[in-house]
């Protein structure tokens, strides 16, 4: 079992406010991503989480049990940091099971176990190498097994693939994911890599600023972000400026239902690739210029101006050309009205 709560929590990093007031939850036997930029206080967070820093208020419970008074060692919980921080003079098993020797485990026990966790990650026929003799990817491994080996309630991962090049990265998701579902671990993965927090992560927690802005699944943080920055995050750039009367949200030529109060100053937004394209004009569609254009291989990233608005269309074709007149239809399903 691992349940994480954080309540109200606050931490500061000389004298400075990095977290106010966070209020986070993460379920037990998920994945669970936080994400954001550089700078956000992910690594912050997760130091709080473990015990390595102290917190200015606010409260940590683990498996409803507070710790934020506990000592690090005693939280049930284990960082793996962005480096593996292995034992260079000791092989890969006796890295393994370096944690239960510390806690005297009973040595068939520790055995069974770590031959276990050495299947699980991968590792079987390296047991005897020493760690200069591994590449990135399988210290990684090795770092991975150290910590669930010691079955931790929560597992807390420190961007542990960014060190490495873009197919390890892929692998080790993979890795991650059929570990995380053999073991039934909860864990806390830092990234600020969209891409690896979608793959992941059964739900996301999004942090901008300090401040936690939205927490859901990773389909719902897509294509329903809580606001306009959350939108630009993932990568959807494109606002729709309207009113809400009776009901309807209206915009250009655009008419939605939603439950959302009238107002004379509604925004939504829709993804670069849900904008439709045509050479014609039709019902319902708008003129546009196209201002630039992009080539990103499986798909053409097009800048273009409306009479009143600036958009990113992101489509299969090719061929577009700078000053080239378009047009362009909104699928009132892919829209999304911010609350």
């Amino acid at each position: 079992m691992g349940h994480l709560k954080l309540h109200d929590v606050s931490i500061s990093y000389n004298g400075l406010a990095v977290v106010e007031n966070l209020n986070m939850e993460i379920y037990d036997g998920q994945i669970s991503s936080m994400l954001g930029p550089s700078g956000a206080g992910k690594t912050t967070i997760l130091k709080a989480i473990a015990g390595l820093l102290p917190i200015q208020s606010g409260e940590i419970s683990i498996n409803d049990r507070v710790v934020t008074r506990v000592p690090a060692e005693k939280r049930d919980t284990v960082l793996i940091f962005q480096k593996p921080l292995l034992f260079p003079h000791l092989n890969v098993e006796q890295n393994v099971g370096f944690g239960l020797r510390m806690q005297k485990t009973d040595k068939s026990i520790a055995l069974k176990k770590i031959e276990t966790l050495i299947e699980i990650t991968g590792l079987t026929g390296l047991e005897q190498r020493k760690i200069h003799q591994l590449s990135g990817g399988q210290q990684q491994r090795v770092a991975l097994a150290r910590g669930l080996v010691l079955e931790p309630s929560v597992l807390l991962l420190d961007e542990p693939l960014s060190n490495l090049d873009a197919q390890l990265r892929q692998q080790m998701r993979e890795l991650i994911i059929n570990v995380q579902e053999q073991t039934g671990t909860t864990m806390l993965f830092v990234t600020h890599d969209q891409g690896e927090a979608l793959a992941i992560s059964h739900r996301i927690c999004l942090l901008l600023n300090g401040t936690l802005r939205q927490t859901g699944t990773p389909s719902e943080l897509f294509y329903h972000p809580s606001d306009q920055d959350v939108a630009r995050f993932f990568g959807s750039t494109n606002i729709l400026r309207g009113a809400i009367k009776n009901g309807i949200f209206a915009c250009h030529n655009i008419s939605l239902p939603t439950h959302i109060k009238d107002t004379g100053d509604a925004k939504a937004t829709i993804r670069p690739e849900d904008i439709c394209t045509h050479d014609e004009p039709g019902t319902n569609t708008i003129g546009a210029e196209i201002i630039s254009t992009r080539f990103e291989g499986s798909t053409t990233a097009l800048e273009v101006q409306t009479p009143t608005s600036h958009f990113t269309v992101r489509c299969f074709r090719t061929g577009y050309r700078t000053g080239q007149l378009i047009h362009l239809s909104f699928p009132t399903n892919k829209i999304h009205i911010f609350p």
